[in-house]
């Protein structure tokens, strides 16, 4: 009798605890859809048994992930990194919410693997193929997960911007040279870029939608698809990533002068037949309109598809921060922590987990500062030269206004709050004073400066008089020993005393400051090329430090053409700049300004006064220079392919 009492009794247990399973199963539910908690049910093709036979049970799910966990751990804390990847990479399929294994499967490949590699190609394999890991795969299943969000941020930060890594320079051209192909050069003005982004977030979603926006897009895809149906083995007809890289490589083609010079367009035309479907097609003059309709439209679906980023989120980025250039890899770090710390807001709005906001916060303004520094970018994918990347006072107020609202959104913030961001805004307007110095904004630099001196100086919590010197003698004493920590600066100065020496010298009239700037220009660059902080050559040849300034030449060659092409400044002036210039320095940057400068006349009133080759002289012994120029540039990528051959046969 008391054995049947105890059964009934747990039969009574037993149902009232399904009873009380059964009323919050929903509540559960709902937690787990707003928190992203779903585990797959899918099995894992070529998993070992125990696996397949967990996820068919799913109680046993959790405990052999933990036990995959546990053992990838170990095996690379042992430098077992190959073995840990596996391991990792069933962890994934196993439990594709589980966001920390993503970040260690990525970071084991970009940071453990890729070092044991000798060439830089397979050391950025290996980088690269880390970031798309977390950033196709792994965001895709975790989309609010800031932590993810963040590592994949900093990676771009630290790995592909940073100098740590005997490759960066390596990386920093292959990163630029896809997203080059991807979205094309991105329009000199902030207000143009916008709309360049707008541009790409309003297109069609459909080839259908793109047909009915623009006639002839059909008919352009179907010449596209016979043209290419001839490489089917070898390039199928898929409207993806590598199409749109392939149309990327064409259209790049068109406009570099490194692929003229080289003749390389005559080439390709030759050895590759869907380059030459791509010209034949889309330099149609006849699909012109179809073809800027097809190709907004093909950016956004690769965007989405093969990137998974928002275009419109690009677009919002675009308008709210800065003129973003999606070459440069701080651009994809701004999007990345913002767009970790905007879905993830909710989900980490805890006293426990607010340090995670902060340290994503800290990323992004971290980011703005980099593209400050060295956002303004030229890049020829057709070269062995590192992108040009000059510095970029538009994003001075920027950083001004977004760290005034971080210091808001954070003020209440356990530990230092809102206070953490100071040091890092004194620092940088610092920077930002000595900069617009150099550029001749001397009104702009003493406004900062004065603001500085009322939040930090005598105005600050401990007042002082650190700004209230004279301009010149607070730019030398901030420069001083600073080149060593922070060679971006080195670059920064260089950059910002030729620009304000060629706007200044030139259009003023003041040859002195011209020759001012070229001397410290040329003594700033001698000095950070030789000195012993900078003269460590890496494994595979090239200076890891010291070739982030090029020699003299290569940065009057960026800053000169960068002046030409800034539409924030009259036309006119700047035609007045480019004649006034030598013989010399015109001749270093005609193919690079002349197309966007005739553009700009034409649409100007001084067409109608005199005709834009009177206006945008072509400089004396112009051909001979060219073909001096390709005889150097072939010269120089002998020398590389030499020094890779070299590489590969010590391997």
């Amino acid at each position: 009798m008391r054995d049947r009492l105890i059964q009934f009794a747990c039969v009574i247990i037993a149902l009232v605890a399904m009873a009380v399973a059964g009323s919050i199963l929903p509540r559960m539910s709902k937690i787990a859809d707003e928190k992203d908690l779903r585990y797959t049910t899918a099995a894992i093709e070529g998993a070992p048994p125990i696996v397949a036979i967990g996820t068919a049970i799913g109680a046993l799910r959790g405990i052999i992930v933990d036990y995959l966990w546990i053992k990838a751990t170990m095996q690379k804390e042992k430098g077992l990194f190959y073995e840990a990847m596996a391991d990792a990479q069933l962890i994934t399929q196993l439990q594709p919410r589980f966001g920390e294994v993503w970040g260690f499967h990525g970071h084991n490949m970009a940071y453990n693997i890729s070092v044991l590699t000798n060439t830089p190609e397979e050391r950025w394999q290996w980088v690269k193929a880390g970031i798309e890991l977390v950033r196709d795969q792994g965001l895709r299943h975790n989309p609010t997960d800031l932590w993810l969000n963040k590592e994949l941020a900093f990676w771009l930060s630290h790995k592909v911007d940073g100098v740590a890594d005997d490759a960066h320079l390596y990386y920093k051209r292959q990163w630029a040279k896809e997203w080059q192909f991807v979205l094309g050069t991105p329009p000199p003005g902030w207000a143009q870029r916008i709309l360049w982004m707008e541009s790409i977030r309003d297109a069609p979603d459909s080839l259908e939608e793109a047909e009915l926006k623009t006639p002839g897009v059909k008919k352009l895809v179907d010449q596209l698809s016979e043209g290419l149906s001839g490489f089917d083995q070898k390039f199928r007809f898929r409207l993806d990533k590598d199409f749109l890289l392939n149309e990327g490589k064409w259209e790049s083609s068109r406009t570099s002068r490194f692929a003229s010079l080289l003749g390389l367009h005559t080439k390709f035309l030759g050895n590759d037949p869907v380059y030459a479907t791509f010209d034949r097609v889309l330099g149609d003059p006849a699909n012109a309109a179809a073809g800027r309709t097809f190709v907004d439209f093909l950016r956004k679906k690769v965007l989405k598809e093969g990137y998974n980023m928002d275009p419109a989120v690009m677009a919002q980025y675009t308008k709210e921060f800065g003129p973003l250039d999606w070459r440069h890899p701080q651009a994809h770090t701004l999007y990345w922590s913002r767009l970790g710390a905007t879905t993830g807001a909710d989900r980490y709005d805890t006293d426990d987990d607010i340090y995670k906001i902060v340290n994503t916060d800290r990323l992004t303004i971290q980011a703005m500062q980099a593209l400050a520094r060295s956002g303004l970018m030229d890049y020829d994918p057709f070269s062995n030269d590192n992108p040009a990347r000059l510095n970029d006072p538009r994003w001075i107020k920027a950083i001004d206004r977004y760290f005034n609202e971080l210091y808001r959104k954070h003020y209440k913030t356990r530990g230092a709050g809102g206070d953490t961001f100071s040091d890092f805004h004194e620092n940088f307007m610092t920077w930002a004073v000595r900069d617009l110095y150099r550029a001749g904004d001397i009104e702009g630099a003493q406004a900062i400066m004065d603001n500085l001196d009322g939040l930090y100086g005598r105005g600050g919590l401990i007042p002082n008089h650190k700004y209230a010197v004279p301009m010149d003698t607070f730019v030398r004493e901030s420069t001083y020993g600073e080149y060593e920590f922070q060679p971006e600066v080195a670059r920064s100065d260089v950059y910002a005393a030729l620009a304000r020496g060629f706007r200044e010298g030139l259009l003023l009239g003041r040859d002195q400051v011209l020759k001012d700037a070229l001397r410290f220009a040329s003594q700033l660059t001698d000095y950070f090329r030789s000195t012993k902080f900078t003269d460590f050559v890496n494994k595979f040849g090239e200076r890891r430090m010291a070739d982030l300034l090029g020699g003299l030449e290569r940065s009057v060659e960026d800053v000169f053409a960068s002046v030409l092409r800034d539409t924030t400044q009259p036309l006119i002036d700047r035609l007045t700049i480019y004649n006034r210039a030598d013989e010399a320095y015109r001749r270093l940057v005609f193919d690079l300004v002349k197309e966007p400068m005739r553009a700009e006349f034409e649409a100007s009133p001084l067409r109608e006064v005199m005709p834009f080759e009177q206006a945008l002289p072509e400089p004396p012994n112009m051909e001979e220079w060219r073909i001096a120029r390709a005889e150097a540039e072939r010269a120089k990528q002998e020398a590389v392919d030499a020094q890779n051959r070299a590489v590969g046969e010590r391997k």
